[in-house]
């Protein structure tokens, strides 16, 4: 589940002290929030093409998701360098281009308007996400969403150089059914910047918040204090209402699994059957809690059975926050 939707530092541990992410371990706040996560880094890609401006851009080839890496030879870094790029230009305009990993190369008349030369699209720097927020440290203010990275084509986590958190709130749902993953819709709250993120790992996306997230705060179970049966999650699938739904632990995996894949679980609330069919796109993160501890969160849906998924052990999201 490692798709998103959304319209819109290091630690010094020293012998004798602990970090306050691991000192926090012991008692953290359940989530179950959905939140905007805004990831920065050099890339540059087309989030969408202008009604007016944009029917060159389209015609000429260029798509949704496509990578700009230069414009004339010169390397994109942000969109200022496009604007340099197109103002140096003298008519057509050559674009190298990635596209799922591969180079292509386009030549494009850029439109021109009162302001200079324009692509007519609209750019995205880094990658924007729709998730789950799975336990926040009032202490630290320190959170952690997701339970896996936000990946690149490659599977692997986006390199980022900052990161921000926005207010979000759930608009519609796709239900998910057999074959077809579910989805959350959402949107930012007029773009409230709720903190900023330091780490996109496999293990989860992690920050600290300046607004904190409301709740009781829960002892954190150990692997070996987990077991199979009667759990529940708290999850956001309208608005911004977090609701507790009712699950069950199937399997427990070992420990060494470094995929978010360490609990199968199985969703038995028909509240939330109905509302989603199951587990979608956008409910990474939502907290797993058994016996009154904070065990885990979701991760991942079976494309074959959207009813079932994956968890990863709350322990394993603390050393990678850590």
């Amino acid at each position: 589940m490692k798709r998103f939707m959304i319209k819109i530092t290091a630690l010094l541990l020293l012998a004798g002290l602990h970090s306050p992410m691991v000192r926090a371990a012991q008692m953290l706040v359940p989530g179950g929030q959905v939140v905007g996560l805004q990831l920065y880094n050099d890339t540059v890609t087309v989030a969408a093409f202008d009604d007016t401006l944009g029917s060159s851009a389209q015609a000429a080839g260029l798509r949704v998701g496509d990578e700009l890496v230069n414009i004339d030879g010169a390397a994109i870094d942000n969109a200022e360098d496009v604007r340099r790029a197109l103002a140096r230009s003298d008519g057509q305009v050559q674009l190298n281009i990635l596209r799922d990993e591969k180079p292509h190369q386009l030549c494009l008349m850029p439109q021109i308007t009162e302001d200079g030369p324009r692509l007519g699209v609209y750019l995205r720097q880094g990658v924007t996400g729709l998730g789950t927020v799975s336990w926040y440290d009032p202490d630290t203010g320190c959170f952690g969403s997701l339970g896996h990275g936000i990946s690149g084509a490659d599977g692997d986590p986006v390199a980022m150089t900052s990161g921000t958190v926005y207010d979000a709130r759930v608009l519609s749902v796709k239900r998910g059914v057999r074959g077809q993953p579910g989805q959350l819709r959402g949107g930012v709250e007029g773009k409230v910047q709720l903190g900023t993120i330091h780490k996109n790992t496999r293990q989860g996306v992690f920050g600290e918040t300046t607004l904190p997230f409301p709740g009781e705060a829960l002892p954190v179970a150990s692997q070996n204090e987990i077991t199979t049966g009667s759990a529940t999650i708290r999850s956001t699938v309208s608005g911004n209402r977090v609701q507790e739904y009712s699950v069950e632990i199937l399997k427990i995996y070992p420990n060494g699994r470094n995929t978010g894949k360490n609990m199968l679980l199985k969703i038995t609330d028909p509240q939330l059957l109905t509302a989603t069919g199951g587990i979608v796109q956008g409910m990474s993160g939502s907290p797993i809690i058994q016996d009154g501890k904070l065990v885990g969160a979701v991760t991942h849906v079976l494309v074959n059975d959207p009813t079932t998924g994956y968890g990863i052990f709350i322990e394993n999201m603390l050393d990678a926050a850590a």
